[in-house]
């Protein structure tokens, strides 16, 4: 290669190095890389002289090419010669110093050559730079920073020469003015000082072993008085930090008693820069280094400093750290080890200064001193032994700080003092309580809600830290085994740490659980010596409670449990083996975790079961009642085991005084009182229990309502053992003076308090006694309460309830020895809430005595004489409830109350009955919604939403049961009629919860009237047809369970009927039970589900309903239709219209009344159904009345409205109808015209389709949608399809009608009648593939629009070859007439429907090429363009579908191609593309013979066509030159041709457009053969798929390789060719032709070289490298480094 050439392309590329585009600068400089490696000399001696010659090149230009000198220099230095390396030394070092000013990027790009050269030629560089380093003159800035550059780069190399440069250097500290050469000659210090002690640590590697410190003191030391003395004081702070940087190193290299002796000012003035600075790591990091080299010489002055260090590294360590930003982390920890370093020496300062910081409060400043602490607890183990115990005392200052984030940093230092044994000292246990309260603190957040400020330490992350902490010191830490346990049991039973319970628990169990299998005798406790801890009672009370609410306080019912299988033997002795069998099956339940037995029977028979409820158990699913009376039942089979009276007594006693603990827990305080009642059950000591109960009412809180139950169950437990003394005791309170004061009572009441106050508050102590005696009778042994009902417990609480009740003031008339009870109302009083509390007392308190009585009187008769009084009573109460709110529990109460007394005998009246019932289901059926919000009233609390949900929950449950308690006293006819009154007319409520409501509680009077149904005589149900009547249709209820219990409500009723009828009791109907399958039916109801569950309700009811009750059963249906929901109007409409079916004849004479109700209806109706279920109807009209009914429709508006639509939708129910219809509508549409041509008011010519044919498309569409019409479509499928498909090509383009009276109505897209029409006629036909396949496509919205109808009914033509071969050939007889028809759109839509059948061999195989290819050989001279181009199209399909046929045809197809590729009348070069395409494919399929003589011919044809500007014609061209290859094997004109547009295909392979590529690679993978290389054969053949992927460059480069061996002679051709691509359209290509001819140049060999215009190539590439599109560039550069 000439080198003029490879000088061009250089400095070609010199000249681009500075691209204003990255990608191409860095190609730039690869190239120049590439050519630097092989040519380094050359390319150098260009570089140099490139700068020479452009002394005024931009500085960006003459760093790029600087940059490229240090890259080829880095790479090939070896290579280089050494004349070369001594002029390149001499350019940088010019460069580099020839402005005196600093000109940073092209001054470092100089110095960077010098130091790549440095790494090998050391002595050269130190010449050169030294001989501009000389004694008495400033240097310039870069030759110093060369020299600190070159002491890093090259250690070993550089050292020799440091103690010379020191010595030139140090007189020209003081000659340094500017702070920027200040700053370089300190940054040199600081470099030269690093290499030194690198160089010293490592002397075993050194070229000089002896080099020792002392070699540089004295330099080292002189410049350090100049960098402290002067230039430390710099105003600069960069030259400020970088002295600072400096002085670290060189303290190491100092004599020692120079360093001791500028320790006393070094010190001082390094703290000062923390002030002057904000990047703190540098000076941190030197100090460091200042205060590593003080200690190891054994400074005596660091002493002197210590106050001034330890105060400044404290305020850097007590400074936020940003872990997002690095340099603060470092800073963080390099001050930490300057502490480290400092307490080695003075522990005992050092210690002491930290401990006196943690008692400052600021936070930051504690949050230091901790680190600082942790620091030295866990890095100084030896020297800290001592000061343990005063850092005991000390760290209780900052435990005590208010700030989470200094817990977070003691709970640090805590866990670290474990490890190290301070926990095991005195003081030690305050640590752990420490972590005890931080296991239990509240949540700082909501659920749901988050933090602000990311740094903020919630309560949540501080408790899990304290729990993980915690945890780990139970486990990890042995030594603490002896100092947890049992301490932590301390805080089992206080309150504020009750949120610990679970960790503590957890702790408490792995430490116990080890010393019990270990025998340790530490495991058994001694209470008595142990006074800081509970008593074993309180610790079996604390952990039951906990039990009995497992899911609280972060679920710490299971570890309350394990606990106690842990503590067993310390509990009690006795607990041991009930224990073992019981708690395991409590704990199960709660963990999933089933204790190993290992003791006595009894533990294995009982705790397992409590266990493994739990396990089973959510907080959700947990059955709460069941739950707690399996712990109650636990707790007495521990007392009755345990069988001592003092353990018992004591334990009632601790129980009573813990009470007060759950102040602000009352469920956990309801239990608790729940637990003492069973203890005292099994007390033998009476006075003892009196005792207790008298405390228990003393100190209760009767203003709260849980309390007062709690304590009510309580003693009414305790009564169960001790019935005498516990209503002794109550009576003897209810006369004490409690109630007569105030004080005594209730702590939180005062002396002063008003008289008013003091009777609000005694009237809840009243409440309590009056629940108690409820709760007495409840418990008391059923043997002994009846006696004591009436004279003892009513008298009771007659006499407390002589107050006012719900703000109505109550007279009381009572006889105390009769103990009759009698109330009336006089008058209001007080608000509201202020008796709100004795009321339900009282009414809870009936109902609990009504229950006590029941349960007695099925073993003994008993009336009740004040039965019908309390019930008075009781309903007194309910009317008093505001009808539109439910804010009290006083309904279900009250129907409890009656449901358990109306089972008493005597009866109630009928009257009373009455007025029982209407008063309840009135007062529950008419309240809102569950989900409704009452407004709020001034002073009222609003109810929580579950709160309210369990109210009405509650409420209705006590309906139900309270009318079952009814029924259950007459259970006849009458009897559910009595009922069912008040219900019905809720039934048909315009409001969906009182519908569900009334249909719920029949289904459930029903269900609950079959299950206790007796039939005694053969009596008839006579109210069944009015109850299917209002039934029937709620089982279309828009309400879902509305449906379900209608369904249920029949199914019940209908056994009842059977019952009555004489079946037995187990027989099972057939037609009755097939009602169950509705049910799932009507869970998601559709249209047609609602229709034959209608009808099957309709067979079933029709069956089992005796004929004298049909006329009830259809008044009212008749009602029903006008019922507030549409659905249910459905359901009656269908019944009623089933029955007029069958009664036809006898409709005739209605049938103008029946047309008109049907048209008010539907105008009317708006449910889909409802419409559906009428329009029934109108097909009996139309089997009738057919030619009437259809000239009416058609004559309805477009587009039709939902009635019309009905109409054509119904008629399509009957096949003969249908097939009449569709017969009619091909007949008219054959004859009528399918628009007229109009001129618009800008006189513009348009198509407005006409009017009957558009209404017959529309009525025929909604007339198939009618499934049933599926005969009549499938009979004449193809006369329709063939009938639409003209209609649609009618249709494209044409504007709908203008109705003049109707000018607001919505307009209607012709076209897009017809093709919905024929996309329901494919449906229809069933052909399904063919519709999924259209709407995959999208072929119905392109078969529409008038842009894309051809491509749309090509879709359709290729969907019915591939899915509906057989019904073509009708269809083709029925559409070629239309071939012949006067409008020109209608020959366009089946012409493209034709042509696309020729694709498809299923033409061949049913005999129809001939019929197809005669029509389209006729319209190849069309007058249509686009007919004419269709039947070209049709043409070339025919290779496709009937590629057998092609020679037959041969002539035809040639002739017929040629003249479309010559075609003049084709602006858009349509014809010339399809035919193109068309010989493309039917070259495929021609003999040889009937194409030889044409293959030139045809070639020459298509290599204009190569590079033409649209896609898709080079695209066929190349698809086209391709399929020719076959004609010209061993042809050599052929072959020629094919090398002629090599060059072409090959860079095509990257153009812009896909297909292009595809079609390329397939052209060049066909000719392979031709091209007369058997490489580049396999190579084409191997690489070029079209679904694979071409790493093109790799392709190009072997390609070009076999090029240059098999076709050594045609490389000039080749390249003139490639050449003339640079001036290609497409960018890509233009690169394409820059790497073919990159990788030419690559791969040539020097003999060849010759053949190639090296030149014209650089010249191309030049030009290029000035390309507007930057990949070009790029491309054209990475060429250019392939000149070598």
């Amino acid at each position: 290669m000439d080198e003029s050439d490879v000088e061009r392309v250089t400095l070609a590329l010199l000249d681009a190095a500075n691209d204003k585009d990255p990608e191409v600068q860095e190609q730039v400089r690869k190239s120049m890389l590439t050519l630097g490696k092989q040519q380094s000399d050359r390319v150098l001696a260009m570089c140099q002289d490139y700068l020479l010659k452009h002394p005024k090149l931009i500085v960006s230009h003459r760093v790029v090419v600087l940059q490229t000198i240090e890259l080829i220099v880095s790479s090939s230095i070896e290579e280089i010669r050494y004349p070369r390396i001594k002029s390149i030394i001499s350019l940088a070092s010019d460069e580099m110093t020839r402005s005196k000013e600093v000109v940073p990027d092209w001054q470092q790009a100089a110095s960077n050559i010098l130091v790549a050269v440095g790494n090998k030629y050391i002595n050269d560089i130190m010449e050169e730079i030294l001989s501009k380093f000389q004694p008495g003159v400033l240097p310039h800035f870069f030759v110093v920073k060369t020299l600190a550059n070159l002491s890093d780069s090259n250690v070993y190399g550089m050292v020799p020469f440091l103690n010379a440069i020191l010595g030139t250097m140090l007189p020209m500290l003081a000659m340094a003015k500017s702070d920027n050469m200040k700053w370089v000659f300190s940054s040199a210090l600081c470099h030269f000082s690093d290499s030194i002690l690198e160089y010293l640590a490592n002397l075993d590697k050194a070229p000089d072993p002896t080099v020792r410190k002392d070699t540089f003191s004295s330099e080292i030391y002189a410049a350090y008085d100049i960098l402290f003395n002067s230039w430390l004081q710099s105003r600069e702070t960069k030259l400020r930090l970088t002295v600072a940087e400096a002085v670290g190193p060189m303290c190491h290299l100092m004599a020692s008693d120079k360093l001791e002796e500028q320790l006393s000012k070094l010190i001082p003035s390094m703290l000062s820069l923390y002030k002057k600075n904000n990047e703190h790591y540098i000076i941190s990091k030197s100090l460091c280094q200042v205060l590593d080299a003080s200690v190891d010489m054994g400074s005596r002055v660091l002493e002197t400093q210590l106050d001034s260090l330890l105060f400044a590294l404290h305020q850097q360590v007590c400074a936020p750290v940003d872990y997002s930003n690095p340099p603060t982390v470092r800073n963080h920890n390099e001050v930490l080890r300057c502490f480290s370093l400092l307490a080695n020496s003075f522990t005992d300062r050092v210690v002491l200064f930290v401990l006196q910081k943690l008692e400052n409060s600021n936070e930051r400043n504690r949050m230091g001193s901790l680190a600082v602490l942790r620091h030295l607890i866990n890095s100084s183990t030896s020297m800290m032994e001592t000061k343990k115990l005063l850092i005991l005392v000390s760290i209780r200052h900052p435990m005590v700080d208010h700030s989470n984030k200094v817990k977070k940093r003691v709970v640090q230092v805590v866990s670290a003092m474990a490890h190290h044994g301070y926990l095991e000292l005195e003081g030690g246990e305050l640590l752990v309580r420490f972590i005890v309260q931080h296991c239990a603190l509240p949540d700082t957040y909501q659920r749901g809600q988050r933090s602000v400020d990311p740094e903020e330490v919630t309560n949540e992350a501080l408790r899990s830290m304290c729990d993980n902490t915690l945890h780990l010191l139970t486990t990890t830490v042995g030594q603490l085994a002896d100092v947890l346990w049992p301490t932590l049991l301390y805080y089992l039973t206080p309150a504020q740490y009750s949120n610990a319970t679970t960790p503590l628990c957890k702790s408490l169990i792995v430490l116990g659980t080890k010393k019990r299998e270990n025998q340790e005798s530490s495991f058994n406790i001694d209470f008595t010596q142990q006074v800081n801890l509970p008593s074993p009672q309180m610790l079996f009370i604390r952990l039951l409670v906990n039990a009995a609410f497992p899911f609280h306080s972060r679920g710490h019912g299971a570890p309350s449990l394990s606990l106690l299988n842990v503590l067993i033997t310390n509990i009690h002795p006795k607990t041991e083996l009930l224990w073992e069998m019981e708690i395991p099956s409590l704990l199960a339940t709660l963990e999933g975790t089933r204790a190993h037995t290992h003791t006595e029977l009894l533990w294995e028979k009982e705790i397992p079961s409590l266990l493994a409820t739990l396990e089973e158990s959510t907080a959700e699913s947990l059955d709460k009642k069941l739950w707690h009376d399996k712990l109650l039942k636990f707790l007495s089979k521990t007392v009755a085991t345990i069988d001592d009276d003092k353990w018992v007594g004591q334990l009632s006693t601790e129980a009573i005084r813990y009470l007060s603990t759950y102040n602000h827990f009352l469920e956990e305080k309801s239990f608790l009182y729940r637990c003492i009642g069973v203890t005292l059950q099994q007390c033998y000591n009476k006075e003892l229990v009196k005792k207790q109960l008298q405390e228990i009412l003393l100190t209760a809180r009767h203003n709260d309502a849980i309390e007062r139950e709690g304590v009510a169950m309580g003693i009414g437990l305790c009564a169960n053992s001790h019935l005498e003394g516990t209503l002794a005791k109550l009576d003897e309170f209810g006369k004490s003076d409690a109630l007569k004061k105030s004080q005594g009572i209730f702590s939180l009441l005062k002396v002063q308090k008003t008289t008013e106050r003091n009777d609000v508050e005694v009237e809840k102590v009243k409440s309590t006694l009056i629940l108690c005696y409820g709760q007495v009778a409840l418990n008391a042994p059923q043997d002994q309460i009846v006696s004591r009902v009436e004279h003892d417990i009513l008298r009771c609480i007659s006499k407390h309830f002589n107050t006012k009740v719900l703000g109505i003031k109550v007279e009381t008339k009572v006889s105390f020895t009769t103990g009759k009870l009698g109330l009336s109302v006089a008058s209001l009083c007080f608000p509201v809430s202020t008796d709100l509390t004795m009321k339900l007392s009282l009414i809870e308190s009936v109902g609990l005595i009504a229950r006590a009585i029941k349960e007695c009187v099925k073993r003994q008769g008993y009336v009740f004489s004040r039965k019908q009084e309390l019930t008075s009573v009781m309903l007194d109460f309910i009317k008093a409830e505001p009808a539109d709110a439910m804010k009290t529990p006083v309904r279900h109460r009250v129907m409890t109350a009656c449901a358990n007394l109306i089972p008493l005998d005597p009866p109630l009246s009928e009257n009373e009955t009455f007025d029982l019932l209407k008063v309840c289901v009135n007062s529950v059926f008419s309240l809102p919604p569950e989900t409704h919000t009452p407004e709020k009233v001034k002073d009222e609390e609003i109810m929580d939403p579950k709160q309210r949900e369990a109210l009405y929950r509650d409420t209705f449950a006590a309906l139900q049961e309270l009318l079952k308690s009814v029924l259950s006293k007459d259970p006849t006819p009458d009897g559910l009629q009595s009922i069912f009154k008040h219900v019905e007319s809720w039934l048909s409520s315009s409001l969906d919860h009182e519908r569900e409501r009334a249909v719920r509680t029949t289904a459930n009077m029903l269900k609950y009237y079959l299950e206790t149904l007796t039939v005694k005589n053969m009596v008839s149900f006579h109210n069944l047809g009015a109850l299917l009547g209002r039934l029937a249709p709620r089982c279309t209820d828009p309400r879902h369970d509305v449906r379900l219990a209608a369904v249920d409500s029949i199914y019940t009723l209908l056994y009842i009927q059977l019952r009555y009828e004489g079946f037995s009791t187990d027989y099972k109907d057939d037609s009755v039970e097939s009602l169950m399958p509705l049910r799932n039916v009507l869970e998601n109801p559709d249209y047609s589900a609602l229709y034959k569950t209608c009808s099957d309700l309709t067979k079933v009811i029709s069956k089992r309903l005796p004929q004298q009750q049909v006329s009830t059963l259809l008044f009212m249906l008749f009602e029903g239709v006008a019922d507030s929901q549409t659905n249910c109007c459905r359901a009656s409409t269908v019944i009623i219209n089933t029955l007029m079916k069958n009664r036809g004849a006898a409709l005739q004479d209605l049938v103008p009344e029946m047309m008109e109700v049907i048209h008010l209806r539907l105008q009317s109706i708006t449910e889909e159904q409802v419409r559906v279920a009428v329009g029934q109807t109108v097909l009996i009209l139309a089997t009738q009345h057919l030619p009437t009914v259809f000239n009416t429709l058609i004559n309805q508006p477009l587009p039709y409205d939902s009635w019309s639509s009905e109409m054509w939708l119904a008629l399509g129910s009957d096949p003969m109808v249908s097939t009449n219809i569709m017969e009619m509508v091909m007949e008219k549409l054959a004859v009528m015209a399918p628009y007229m041509d109009k001129k618009d008011s800008m006189m513009r010519t348009g198509k407005v389709a006409t009017g009957p044919p558009l209404a017959m498309t529309c009525g025929l569409r909604e007339l198939m949608l009618n499934g049933q019409s599926q005969d009549a479509a499938v009979s004449l499928f193809p006369q329709l399809f063939a009938c639409l498909t003209v209609r649609l090509g009618a249709s494209v383009g044409v504007s709908p009608p203008k109705d003049a009276h109707a000018r607001h109505s919505p307009t209607i897209h012709v076209a897009g009648m017809a093709v919905d029409a024929l996309r329901v006629l494919l449906a229809r036909a069933q052909l399904d593939e063919v519709v999924r396949t259209l709407d995959q496509e999208n072929a119905w919205e392109d078969m529409k629009e008038y842009n894309t109808h051809m491509h749309g009914v090509t879709l359709l033509a290729r969907a019915m070859a591939k899915h509906a071969g057989p019904k073509l050939p009708p269809i083709i007889e029925s559409l070629c007439p239309s071939l012949n028809n006067i409008y020109e759109c209608q020959r366009v839509t089946v012409t493209a429907f034709f042509s696309e059948l020729l694709n498809h061999h299923v033409v061949t195989e049913l005999m129809l090429v001939d019929v197809l290819m005669n029509n389209m050989m006729e319209r190849i001279s069309d007058p249509c363009c686009g007919v004419r181009m269709l039947a070209v199209r049709g043409l070339g399909n025919l290779a496709v579908g009937s590629p057998e046929k092609v020679n037959k045809y041969a002539k035809e197809l040639l002739a017929a191609m040629s003249s479309g590729m010559e075609e003049k009348d084709d602006p858009g070069k349509l014809i010339t593309l399809e035919s193109m395409s068309g010989l493309s494919k039917v070259l495929l399929h021609l003999d040889k013979k009937n194409v030889h003589l044409l293959v030139v011919y045809i070639f020459m044809k298509i290599k204009p066509f190569l590079e033409n500007e649209n896609d898709d014609i080079r695209c066929a061209s190349i698809l086209l030159l391709g399929n020719l290859s076959k004609f010209g094997s061993g042809e050599p004109v052929f072959k020629d041709q094919i090398h002629n547009v090599l060059v072409s295909l090959l860079l095509h392979l990257v153009d812009p457009n896909t297909h292009v590529v595809k079609a390329c690679k397939y052209a060049m993978r066909v000719c392979a053969p031709v091209v007369g290389s058997d490489q580049i054969t396999n190579m084409f053949q191997t690489h070029l798929h079209e679904d694979k992927s071409l790493h093109y460059g790799e392709f190009i480069n072997d390609l070009t390789k076999y090029l240059i061996q098999d076709f050594p002679g045609m490389l000039n051709f080749y390249h003139i060719s490639v050449i003339q691509f640079f001036k290609s359209n497409w960018a890509e290509v233009r690169g394409g032709a820059a790497m073919f001819i990159g990788f030419l140049l690559g791969n040539i060999p020097e003999e060849l070289l010759s053949q190639l215009n090296m030149g014209t190539i650089t010249k191309g590439l030049v030009m290029l490298l000035q390309d507007p599109d930057a990949v070009v560039r790029v491309k054209a550069a990475e060429a250019m480094g392939r000149f070598h």
